[in-house]
């Protein structure tokens, strides 16, 4: 493998990695906001005891976010030189208003209140965790702008050698960056959502602490169906925009190799990249991603052969994650709505109380699928259309990325099992017992 394949697999672990712990930190946070607000209006001490149990899982998905998120932000320079070097004018400058604006006030104000329980009233704390949420949110808002100009660039012209920012507002109401945003924010809550459903469903099928968790329960409830929702809504949109300016990537996602008028979406197909067709085509509806893509049923959607094959995505991985994405995209639609109705006799449905333990996961799974559509999806190109991946790379040898690709995998690897097993440690015990209102 080349410097460039390796320095791919490198950044795609660390990021993959690091988003193991972002989206639950962006929900939770807005959970953990609400518990508290709660206790400040009600003095229920219930809602205190919540804060505290999930404020703590939140705090160690915070902190592991930012010793993984830190790092990728240095292979910018080490592995990625050329690239920081033709646009750092715009990606660069993203990436230091979310440090200076919204990063370091989210890790300002977690000081505060991590240490000041008794020292600030409780409406003063309780608003201070609503402004570490909101911080949070303001830094992937910064972040996905950055990507977004990479998935669709705009604002700039192309000066001295180098791509240069000339209209800072075209970049920041980029619509596909804004599309992107929020299909990344929604996901987040999704997965925070069944993240407190899946450990609730374990106390209540042990009918543990019943009260504490079926708060707990009907909270992640409201806010996995919302955003759930949410998600498929704004995935239509964004289907739409990427057929506008990522084409390829759209004729990638539903394996179409000719362009066509009342284009088909087929349930199943298996790609052939090399004879440029399906070998497998199941459930062909027509008209169909002609209506998904242009809100037409007679439109024309390009296919893979007006591309030429050094500009085309990888079909087969690009295509099954974003079908995996969808599936488990309508699964948490699905079974939050069935949460629904059994929200008020929990304890008396162990079936579905066990199915929420096994979903956990799949919301990890499912933002992991969509970031390799947004990503691979986006191949050969590192600025779509613009500049392409094997022209970022910095002069390094494949030796020196192979060791620090290995390195990464072993640091990250100890990481997340200190990380998931403290997750874990705390969510099977369950909350402290509180000694008064005011214990810290």
């Amino acid at each position: 493998m080349d410097a460039v394949l390796l320095s791919r697999l490198q950044f795609a672990a660390a990021t993959m990695f690091h988003f193991l712990f972002v989206p639950l930190t962006l929900g939770l946070s807005f959970m953990v906001a609400y518990m508290e607000t709660k206790y400040v209006r009600t003095g229920d001490e219930t809602y205190l005891s919540m804060t505290k149990f999930w404020g703590k899982m939140f705090l160690i998905n915070f902190a592991l976010g930012v010793v993984t998120g830190i790092t990728l932000e240095f292979q910018f320079g080490t592995n990625w030189s050329r690239y920081s070097a033709y646009v750092g004018d715009i990606f660069g400058s993203l990436l230091a208003i979310e440090a200076t604006t919204s990063f370091f006030l989210e890790s300002t104000l977690i000081g505060v209140w991590i240490f000041g329980w008794n020292k600030i009233s409780k409406k003063a704390h309780a608003t201070v965790m609503w402004l570490i949420a909101g911080a949070g949110s303001m830094s992937a808002v910064w972040i996905i702008i950055a990507n977004g100009w990479m998935q669709h660039p705009v604002g700039f012209d192309i000066r001295n050698g180098r791509a240069e920012l000339v209209d800072f507002w075209a970049v920041v109401t980029n619509t596909f960056a804004l599309l992107q945003l929020v299909h990344v924010l929604a996901g987040a809550f999704v997965l925070s959502g069944f993240f407190v459903m899946g450990i609730s469903a374990y106390h209540l099928l042990k009918k543990q602490n019943v009260t504490f968790f079926t708060r707990s329960f009907k909270t992640g409830l409201v806010v996995g169906l919302i955003a759930s929702l949410v998600v498929a809504v704004e995935g239509d949109f964004h289907a739409s925009e990427v057929g506008k300016v990522q084409p390829a990537k759209l004729a990638a996602m539903e394996t179409l190799w000719e362009t066509t008028t009342r284009a088909p979406l087929y349930l199943f197909t298996w790609p052939s990249e090399k004879d440029e067709r399906n070998l497998i085509e199941i459930g062909g509806i027509p008209g169909m991603l002609s209506l998904l893509a242009r809100k037409n049923i007679d439109a024309e959607v390009r296919g893979l052969k007006d591309f030429p094959r050094d500009e085309r995505p990888p079909v087969l991985l690009t295509a099954y994650s974003f079908k995996g994405m969808v599936i488990l995209g309508m699964y948490f639609i699905l079974i939050t709505f069935i949460g629904f109705f059994l929200k008020d006799r929990l304890t008396e449905s162990p079936l579905f109380l066990k199915l929420m333990i096994v979903s956990i996961p799949l919301p990890y799974i499912a933002n992991q699928l969509g970031w390799i559509v947004a990503e691979v999806g986006r191949q050969p190109w590192i600025v779509y259309g613009l500049m392409k991946t094997s022209d970022a790379v910095s002069p390094i040898t494949a030796s020196q990325v192979g060791i620090s690709l290995t390195a990464f995998i072993l640091v990250y690897g100890a990481l997340g099992a200190i990380g998931f097993y403290l997750i874990t440690k705390i969510a099977v015990k369950g909350p402290e017992p509180l000694q008064s209102p005011e214990t810290a």
